[in-house]
């Protein structure tokens, strides 16, 4: 599987490689903070309007509505906000091909990781008319569509997984979840949300981040233990890290694969270790994004989202966005392919990678698996599988392994 995969990348890395022609850093963002890093393509979008506009916008759409489903409305949400920067609404077909082909938006070359698409079975949808997108009812954004297509989804698996497979879960979530149908056009923002979390915009992270610091993001989407914390503390002393500088936590909270813990228990953890860390080196915020658990490529989205955000630095985990075949339980990408991507890609997406660290806990403490192999340390091992077991029994779970407080989180919701 890893090597049919990377092979499929290959041509997009080989690419992507070159000198970087579109200096994107160099553009003086107007409106924005001057932080170190300017968001993606030079200027932080935001679509959202008015009360009286937005109004006005509605009306326009004739009553014409579409509930959204939860990871539609994280789209939406984050085409509103900037996040997906430079993107104003949901892709054309041009624009979808571009980015599976060559991962590159048309005319301005920029590099956007994976499709952002609107799906539906609807006949009624059509280039021309105006929809209100609504999601639990509230109105959160207009869409004047501009074209429709039927995709060919085979192709849109292959390039953006590498796999056709329905036993990769982003395979099933475009074949199984999506419908027939895309269509693109420009977005006009009305409403954020109300969401079980805060998720805070691209412009409010940046105002609260320091402007003469890197900012380096640690992405997660699953609860923060010891040595996720080990990670992301030790990645400000890496040496393309200023001294000073400060991590942005910013785990994506949305719909991910199947057997993840839920996003608002996630949430929850993450509350009660911000407290317990009570770090001003460490700064918090909530991504409302779904997962597509597209390994290489999906490092390069989520490098952009956070460059949106203000961070100047990306850690790259091991198999960072990867899965599992849900049939044999072999690895669909390659441990270091996603870092491979990103390394490849960083200097014109104008970000820097800090690789993470291979670390082990010890009797000593943690540290990295090749000092605990030359000093002769003992390590200390507790499976996933070991850790859920003691979860639900109310065993102990050591704190080398664990936060307290993150536990009872999770005990509380497995009652």
């Amino acid at each position: 599987l890893r090597g049919r995969v990377f092979s499929a990348l290959r041509p997009v890395l080989r690419q992507s490689a070159r000198a970087n022609v579109f200096p994107a850093m160099s553009i003086k963002a107007a409106g924005v903070r001057g932080l170190k890093s300017q968001p993606h393509g030079g200027k932080l979008v935001n679509r959202m309007v008015g009360e009286e506009e937005g109004k006005e916008a509605v009306k326009a759409c004739n009553g014409l509505t579409m509930e959204l489903s939860e990871r539609q409305s994280c789209d939406v949400e984050l085409i509103n906000v900037g996040a997906f920067s430079p993107l104003e609404g949901f892709m054309n077909e041009d624009v979808w091909t571009a980015v599976l082909q060559d991962m590159k938006l048309p005319g301005s070359g920029l590099l956007f990781g994976l499709p952002v698409v609107l799906d539906t079975n609807r006949d009624d949808l059509i280039p021309g008319k105006k929809v209100s997108l609504t999601y639990q009812g509230v109105p959160l954004a207009v869409l004047d569509i501009e074209s429709r297509w039927k995709p060919n989804k085979v192709l849109e698996c292959k390039h953006s997984y590498g796999f056709t497979t329905l036993e990769h879960p982003g395979v099933r979530m475009i074949s199984m979840e999506r419908g027939h149908h895309y269509i693109g056009g420009k977005l006009t923002g009305l409403a954020i949300p109300k969401r079980p979390f805060p998720s805070i915009t691209p412009a409010d992270t940046r105002a609260n981040l320091p402007a003469d610091k890197d900012v380096v993001a640690f992405q997660c989407r699953n609860p923060i233990h010891r040595a996720h914390y080990e990670l992301f503390i030790r990645a400000l002393d890496a040496p393309n890290v200023e001294p000073g500088s400060v991590v942005l936590v910013h785990p994506t909270c949305g719909p991910t694969q199947e057997d993840d813990i839920d996003g608002v228990t996630r949430y929850k953890t993450y509350e009660v270790l911000k407290t317990e860390l009570n770090n001003p080196k460490v700064h918090w915020s909530y991504l409302p994004y779904s997962m597509h658990m597209a390994g290489p490529r999906e490092a390069i989205q989520h490098m952009l989202i956070r460059k949106n955000y203000g961070c100047t630095h990306f850690i790259i985990g091991r198999d960072m966005a990867g899965c599992k075949s849900s049939l044999t339980g072999e690895d669909y990408y390659g441990t270091y392919d996603a870092q491979d991507l990103a390394k490849a890609n960083c200097e014109e997406l104008g970000m820097q990678v800090v690789p993470s660290l291979d670390l082990v806990s010890t009797d000593q403490g943690y540290t990295t698996v090749d000092e605990a192999k030359a000093k002769g340390l003992k390590v200390n091992k507790l499976s996933g599988t070991e850790f859920r077991k003691r979860l639900r029994a109310g065993e102990d779970i050591p704190e080398w392994f664990a936060f307290k407080s993150v536990v009872e989180v999770l005990r509380a919701a497995t009652k």
